[in-house]
């Protein structure tokens, strides 16, 4: 993904981008587009650092949490989920740096959720894990999981064809509008009207009101140089 953007033109920024906004596609079970970002950016003799961490939804507490018995945040369902970060990071990096649209930079992403790709077997491994995890649990929150990343059910078999066309269509989307439809268009309203359906806590504001942040990145000096 990231020499086809590299050979339509693209700078290593874009190819930077490409190749994470496959990895979702591709390795599902350990990336997502509900993921934070974080970045280090040399350029042009200076470094950047941009914090993509979502934050918690402003209906949630930590008096919420220890009402509704917890004593520590929940691994699963509604309570641990905050606003995604990847997404805006993709979008921010690739209009400060990059050289092509954001549209072209996901489309390799899109064209592999849409056409398909061989399962590696240590990915086929864990989404069998996955599969174990998810069908066990509770809640209407976890059946859309099962429906779009099984196979009738199971886990794709190294080898095995996956196709997600939705997530290509999502993909497109994020890339069309420069990610503004996942914070402030027709992905966030989707994403919230599932959390009011299925009791989680996000709301239109959460997302609308959250951007990333370019930061300084910590440095030190020793011995006459700067260590970032």
């Amino acid at each position: 993904a990231g020499l086809r953007v590299l050979q339509e033109g693209g700078n290593a920024f874009d190819a930077a981008i490409a190749a994470a906004a496959c990895l979702p596609v591709v390795e599902p079970t350990s990336n997502g587009l509900g993921s934070d970002a974080f970045a280090l950016i040399w350029s042009k003799g200076q470094l950047y650092g941009l914090n993509s961490s979502g934050v918690s939804p402003m209906a949630i507490s930590l008096a919420k949490m220890k009402e509704l018995g917890h004593e520590k945040m929940p691994q699963r369902g509604w309570d641990p989920v905050m606003v995604p970060g990847a997404p805006a990071a993709w979008a921010a990096i690739n209009q400060r740096f990059g050289r092509l649209p954001l549209s072209k930079v996901v489309e390799p992403a899109a064209w592999y959720a849409e056409n398909g790709y061989a399962v590696s077997p240590t990915v086929s491994h864990f989404w069998k894990k996955g599969v174990n995890l998810f069908s066990k649990l509770e809640g209407e929150q976890f059946k859309p999981w099962m429906e779009y990343f099984t196979i009738n059910g199971k886990a794709p078999a190294p080898g095995q064809i996956f196709r997600c066309p939705d997530m290509a269509k999502t993909l497109r989307s994020i890339g069309k509008t420069n990610a503004e439809s996942y914070y402030r268009g027709e992905l966030m309203e989707k994403i919230v009207a599932f959390s009011k359906k299925t009791g989680g806590w996000l709301a239109e504001d959460d997302f609308a009101n959250w951007n990333p942040e370019w930061v300084t990145p910590i440095s030190t000096e020793y011995k006459g140089y700067t260590v970032s």
